[in-house]
């Protein structure tokens, strides 16, 4: 029972720095999660630890909507197609998620973070449409002025995309939305994070229901994992929201790129060893 709660505690605090990073970046802390529990549970099948890390982001997308809907930079018109255009892939991610061997998913997983990092550290940038798609007029809570275009097809055939990937991983997605909407769409990225988490709410629940039905915490340990990591996030992800007011754009990319790296790194010695 001690070594129980001592871990129960150890999840929670990582639950609020995952929950606080991955708010700041928006990326619903599910990259640090999955890859996390990939080399704390070397064990235990890719179905059940994808299900807890899809819960944990679910929890942490939606405490951190809560907290951007407050600074009013979400762009919902966006978010509700993108979101629709995911969740099909999101039910099909969390099933098949079951056939993959581990060493396989481990090095699945190192690459895909890897080629996100490198994509994110891309010297060209954004560069926002002048013309064409549907104009978005935006102003937060602190009365800053965002204006752009998005092409809502493209965004929405990305979308779907990723609705797949971010519940085979169990990532959740934003790591990929973030990037797509910042340097594909020419979201503004402050905008751009709000929205990928309100997105990220809507796609993880359902990959997080999915799981459900299909028996994924079907074992005792990855229920408690899971209730000991979201509470841990649902905290986190205040203060992320917050931090993400004062943080520049540019550096909210370099440091979603650098956690990238690392954790691609640790996996690819973990999936060759």
């Amino acid at each position: 029972m001690e070594f129980a709660i001592h871990a129960g505690v150890l999840l929670f605090l990582l639950g609020l720095g995952v929950g606080a990073v991955g708010t700041l970046v928006g990326a619903g802390g599910g990259f640090i999660v999955a890859p996390i529990l990939l080399l704390v549970y070397p064990k235990d099948e890719p179905q059940t630890l994808s299900a807890i890390s899809l819960a944990t982001v679910f929890f942490n997308a939606l405490s951190g909507t809560i907290a951007y809907v407050r600074q009013r930079r979400i762009d919902y018109r966006s978010g509700l197609l993108f979101a629709l255009a995911a969740t099909p892939g999101s039910i099909i991610g969390a099933l098949v998620v079951g056939v993959i061997p581990r060493r396989p998913f481990d090095g699945l997983m190192a690459a895909f973070l890897a080629g996100i990092a490198c994509f994110l550290l891309w010297p060209a940038g954004a560069e926002r449409a002048k013309s064409g798609g549907s104009p978005r007029h935006l102003v937060d809570a602190r009365g800053a002025v965002y204006d752009y275009r998005v092409r809502t097809a493209r965004g929405a055939l990305y979308s779907s995309v990723v609705g797949f990937v971010s519940s085979f991983l169990g990532i959740g997605g934003g790591i990929i939305h973030v990037p797509l909407l910042v340097g594909v769409l020419g979201f503004p990225t402050h905008i751009a994070t709000a929205t990928s988490h309100f997105v990220l709410a809507i796609i993880s629940g359902t990959g997080t229901i999915t799981h459900v039905l299909n028996g994924s915490f079907a074992n005792g340990h990855g229920l408690r994992r899971t209730v000991a990591l979201a509470l841990g996030v649902s905290v986190g992800a205040q203060l992320g929201a917050r931090a993400s007011i004062g943080v520049s754009e540019r550096l909210i990319q370099r440091l979603l790129a650098t956690a990238l790296f690392l954790v691609a790194a640790r996996l690819a010695v973990a999936a060759l060893s």
